[in-house]
């Protein structure tokens, strides 16, 4: 396959905790291509079309060991075994209390310390568009219990759709969200804010949160707020208004609650860039969105090609349960109990318009 991406699968090479890691690559007909690296099951690289030709939308970096070294420790990540935050790290299951690390203010965020962004996943490409990443967590790993088989699939379809299909089994019970974090800019990596990204979001409502990204509990209407994406707006339309939840999070970084039926594929999201004519749509299964802006990038670190990426660079949309579930029994459940598989699938489809 061709290199549109331009980077050196050497620079990825190296032994991890006793575990080789690599680049692989997906391409389809059309020519997008998708690249990844198995610590973390990261998507490192996305070519789709633009009005120019092909464009890179995700950002990210050169090599395995500007991986192992990076300030945002989530690029492109598969995030777990709990994606998004539990308030003070501790959950009960059947009357027995568990901790997790802390590892964001006074939360556990994204799995703990070594979450399943940084663990080494088994690799088996199957086909020249598809992959498949596996990672077996011990039972008590980061203080979650049960033996977790997790298995992640990637397919880069004809219809230059990317797909992310889920499936996990646990010894025990166990709570679980994943969600993959791969930061965009539909203008290419490298372009310095997606503050002119137009972003819709099929949600009437979300989850306000307190000063450390906790949710208080009740979903609130985005209707005469700025969370309100029910009709397209720029992204950095009303990104620093003067109000608590935007000042709090330096930005967006809030789950928005989906209009569709629970547990039924539907359209989250979609997003566009004016100078490359791409447009993004989300689909997912899933019962939330969390919007981030990338608000806590500094530009200090190396990305791909020599670009620097400086707050609000890129954005994400994760689909995912709802923040601190195991604590919300009014929530959407996020428990997994033996003889249950999780399932799940999120895609993302590129087109261009203009």
């Amino acid at each position: 396959m061709s290199n549109k991406a331009q980077l050196d699968p050497k620079a990825f090479q190296g032994i991890v905790d006793g575990k080789e890691v690599r680049l692989y690559s997906l391409s389809n007909k059309q020519g997008a291509e998708a690249h990844f690296i198995n610590q973390g099951a990261k998507l490192v690289s996305l070519i789709v079309p633009s009005r120019s030709g092909w464009t890179d939308v995700v950002i990210g970096h050169d090599s395995l060991q500007e991986y192992l070294d990076s300030e945002e420790a989530y690029f492109g990540a598969i995030c777990g075994r709990y994606a998004n935050r539990v308030a003070k790290g501790s959950f009960s299951l059947d009357g027995e209390s568990y901790q997790l690390p802390i590892n964001n203010g006074p939360n556990a965020l994204h799995g703990g310390l070594k979450g399943f962004n940084a663990v080494i996943w088994d690799a088996e490409q199957t086909a020249t568009n598809r992959i498949a990443f596996r990672y077996v967590a011990a039972d008590g790993e980061e203080g979650y219990p049960g033996e977790l088989h997790v298995e992640v699939v990637y397919t880069l379809t004809e219809e230059n759709e990317l797909t992310i299909e889920y499936r996990a089994t646990t010894s025990k019970p166990t709570i679980l969200n994943l969600t993959n974090h791969s930061y965009f800019n539909l203008s290419g990596d490298g372009d310095a804010s997606v503050h002119d990204h137009s972003l819709q979001i099929d949600a009437q409502e979300y989850l306000p949160t307190d000063e450390t990204a906790i949710p208080y509990g009740a979903p609130a209407a985005v209707e005469g707020t700025p969370m309100d994406f029910r009709e397209p707006h720029l992204v950095g339309e009303r990104i620093d208004t003067a109000w608590d939840q935007l000042v709090w999070a330096r930005g967006y970084d809030h789950t928005y609650i989906l209009d569709k039926p629970l547990g039924k594929l539907g359209r989250a999201a979609r997003c566009s860039s004016p100078k490359t004519g791409i447009v993004m749509e989300v689909y997912t299964d899933q019962p939330g969105v969390q919007l981030y802006t990338g608000n806590w990038m500094s530009g200090n670190m190396r990305g791909k090609h020599g670009h620097r990426y400086p707050a609000r660079a890129a954005l994400c949309l994760e689909t995912q349960h709802y923040p601190d579930s195991p604590n919300r029994p009014e929530y959407p459940s996020t428990r997994l109990d033996p003889g249950q598989e999780f399932r799940s699938t999120t895609a993302f489809r590129f087109t261009v318009e203009g």
